[in-house]
């Protein structure tokens, strides 16, 4: 459709004229021809509608009474008519027909001509409408036209760039940034900070991969255009600061810090002296690379897009950028949480109002919700290659093929079997319990009612609290939960309640510091049936963001309705006392029925909280020769069936597996730190979930094998 076409139901045309004197340009209405001829004709029935009047007003002078009524009528009616436009409502005719005499024949003429008016002053508001309409239109492009003006002359940095959505413009590169030797928690810092004094090979060689890494860092950060670190030169990486994190377990995680003194810095050749960029020292960075794996378990687009989402809301850190493998992330000058934290009672009810924050503050899309929980998402996505991977393992472990002890095969030397039983009776009780779970909601529907936007992963690593100061409205007893900052939203999506619940109550029994055993889980440490109850009531009683989630009735019998219409006690309330604790004691009973019904929400969703780790950590697993062995038997089955895609070179197998001897025998690690062991981890998980599926009563014991029964982990509530 052309222009034209496209706007001939408008009433307006905007034309452009320009002054000679100061060359401002002014928008002017132009009628259309549609709009003179409509025009012509109102003026033309006002012309005969006066003629008319003028020939019965020569008959009433012979009658000094009947002109004085007509008078006295059409005050009235004008004044009437006066009254609708300045209220803008001409068109609208409600409380106009009150008048002194409404079968006179001057009552009526005169309606004929309000009529005819009224035409006119309809179209006079549709086209200021239309005017005003293309003038908001123009000012917005004269709006847009100064802010991409304002970006090239300053440069500004990503996170101030907005979509006209509101939607932060996040930029980003194909660059991969490798960290493969800098994968220590120690070496990242400045120059000044460094100790020369090791003459060793490998000290030496660390520090030139540290520098290497470093100069890489900055040269992304002005590719990406962060906020203030373009006055970091290029040829400075060695003077910033970059120190790993500890406790991420998907990914590494570091803080970038500038140059301490950066006024001795020379500005940098994309700096322009007239930039309006502030010279203060650029903010910390938080840079996340993605772990080896993560291609197996995250969707990273779909990850960017709820972390938009979350941005709208102001919820966890803003994204400043992404490349290949990673992005930089706002840090935060904060504390993050320890296991000791989880424990006490305050910061525990805090965590809780800040969770129910997020399931309230985020709308689920249709899609979500069609789509089920996301953790038996994860599950279906990641059991292909979990299958992949742990038959593979488990058939090494019993045919008795561990390797030689101390070598970096020590991640295979399990006590038995990773999920304690070969992978195919562990996946054939996972969907039976899967099956049983759904029946408790009356089917897979019933459980996509009660899907709320979950983080799914609230350990203590992914809690941070803020440090505010002086009269920060932080420090106000009503906004201290709100110090809790939430982080990681890896694995967000739909979720119901009681999952979260688990997942978090299950993360209090770890601690991801312990040096000897970081991938312990220690149930002795879930929190006591009184703990949970805590935390789950001050879940319920934390006023809703939005009401109406509240009020939402459920086709399941698990959910209870609240109700919000009870009278709030103060001292004014006229409402009798008999009553009043009435109110009282039916919201209490009403709030006590959804505590438990959380807890024992949280408590049948345990198994498969636990179930979606354990595959977690299989996918994870880092075994030396294991992809390899897993590439040849992929090109064995196409050499079978005639499929040559994806074949290795045999040549190049046998290097490899060469390559991976001495690997194992020199039992070096290029980072220099013990890596997570992710198969204990998911072994840990699993003694869990068959110690659920025994108290549940979804499996017996006789069907578990002896050594198994000894090393389940059970909780009993």
């Amino acid at each position: 459709m052309s222009t034209a076409a496209g706007e001939s139901n408008n009433d307006l045309l905007l034309t452009r004229t320009t002054s000679s004197k100061d060359h401002t340009t002014t928008d002017v209405p132009r009628s259309r021809p549609g709009h003179r001829q409509h025009a012509n004709q109102i003026l033309s029935q006002v012309k005969e509608w006066l003629h008319h009047e003028k020939a019965r007003a020569s008959k009433r002078k012979t009658n000094p009474h009947a002109a004085h009524a007509a008078r006295a009528s059409a005050t009235g009616l004008v004044e009437s008519l006066v009254e609708h436009v300045h209220k803008g409502t001409s068109g609208r005719h409600q409380g106009h027909h009150e008048r002194t005499s409404a079968d006179s024949e001057e009552s009526l003429a005169l309606q004929e001509l309000e009529k005819i008016l009224s035409n006119k002053l309809q179209l006079d508001e549709d086209n200021e409408t239309v005017t005003r309409s293309r003038k908001t239109s123009i000012g917005k492009r004269k709006g847009s036209i100064r802010r991409a003006l304002r970006k090239r002359s300053t440069g500004v940095s990503s996170d101030t760039d907005h979509y006209q959505d509101g939607d932060v413009i996040v930029p980003s590169t194909e660059v991969i940034l490798d960290n493969s030797k800098t994968l220590s928690y120690s070496g990242g810092a400045a120059l000044s900070q460094v100790n020369l004094s090791d003459p060793s090979k490998k000290a030496k060689k660390e520090a030139e991969a540290w520098l290497q890494f470093k100069n890489e860092i900055v040269r992304l950060t002005h590719t990406l255009k962060c906020k203030g670190w373009r006055r970091v030169p290029l040829d400075r990486g060695a003077e910033i600061d970059v120190e790993r994190l500890s406790g991420a377990l998907t990914n590494a995680v570091y803080v970038v810090s500038p140059p301490q003194n950066l006024s001795h810095l020379q500005p940098s050749a994309q700096e322009s002296t007239t930039s309006l960029v502030s010279k203060r020292a650029p903010a910390k960075l938080l840079l996340r690379i993605y772990g080896p794996q993560v291609e197996h378990l995250i969707d990273r687009d779909k990850e960017l897009q709820i972390l938009r989402r979350l941005a709208r809301k102001r919820i966890g850190p803003r994204l400043l950028g992404t490349f290949s493998n990673g992005r930089f992330e706002q840090f935060f000058e904060a504390r993050t949480l320890t296991a000791k934290d989880l424990r006490i009672p305050e910061t525990s009810k805090q965590i809780a109002r800040r969770m129910r924050e997020l399931h309230e503050g985020i709308e689920l899309l249709e899609e979500e919700r069609n789509a089920g929980p996301f953790m038996w998402q994860n599950w279906d996505k990641w059991v292909a290659r979990c299958e992949e991977v742990i038959s593979w393992i488990d058939e090494k472990m019993i045919a008795g093929k561990q390797g030689a002890a101390g070598t970096g095969a020590d991640a295979m030397k399990m006590h038995g079997l990773v999920c304690g039983v070969e992978w195919s009776i562990f996946r054939k009780a996972v969907d039976r319990y899967r099956k049983w779970l759904e029946s408790q909601y009356g089917g897979p529907e019933g459980i996509k009612e009660e899907l709320v936007f979950a983080h799914n992963d609230t350990q203590y690593g992914n809690l941070l609290r803020l440090q505010p100061s002086g009269e920060s409205p932080l420090l106000y007893p009503a906004n201290e939960h709100k110090q809790l900052v939430v982080i990681d939203f890896e694995y967000a999506s739909a979720n119901v309640p009681g999952q979260e619940f688990a997942n978090h109550f299950t993360e209090w029994c770890y601690n991801y510091h312990n040096a000897a055993k970081s991938y312990a889980l220690n149930e002795r440490w879930y929190p006591t049936p009184e703990e949970q109850r805590r935390f789950v009531k001050a879940y319920v009683e934390h006023q809703s963001l939005r009401p109406s989630l509240s009020t939402q009735t459920s086709s399941t019998s698990l959910r209870p309705v609240l109700s919000q219409s009870f009278s709030s006690f103060n001292l004014d309330c006229r409402a009798p006392p008999a009553q009043i604790t009435e109110e009282m004691r039916v919201r209490e009973e009403a709030v006590e029925h959804e505590v438990q019904r959380l807890i024992m929400e949280a408590r049948i969703w345990r198994p498969a909280n636990s179930a979606q780790w354990v595959a977690w950590g299989i996918v994870q697993a880092k075994v030396p020769g294991m992809d390899e062995a897993l590439e040849a038997k992929k090109s064995s089955v196409g050499a079978a069936t005639g499929n040559f895609e994806g074949a290795s070179d045999p040549s190049a197998s046998s290097q490899t597996e060469e390559k991976n001897a001495e690997v194992e025998v020199s039992g070096e690690d290029e980072s220099g730190e013990d890596e997570f062991d992710y198969l204990a981890y998911a072994r840990e998980r699993a003694m869990f979930f068959w110690g659920d599926l025994l108290q549940m009563g979804l499996v017996k014991e006789e069907e578990l094998p002896e050594e198994l029964r000894t090393r389940v982990k059970v909780v009993e509530y």
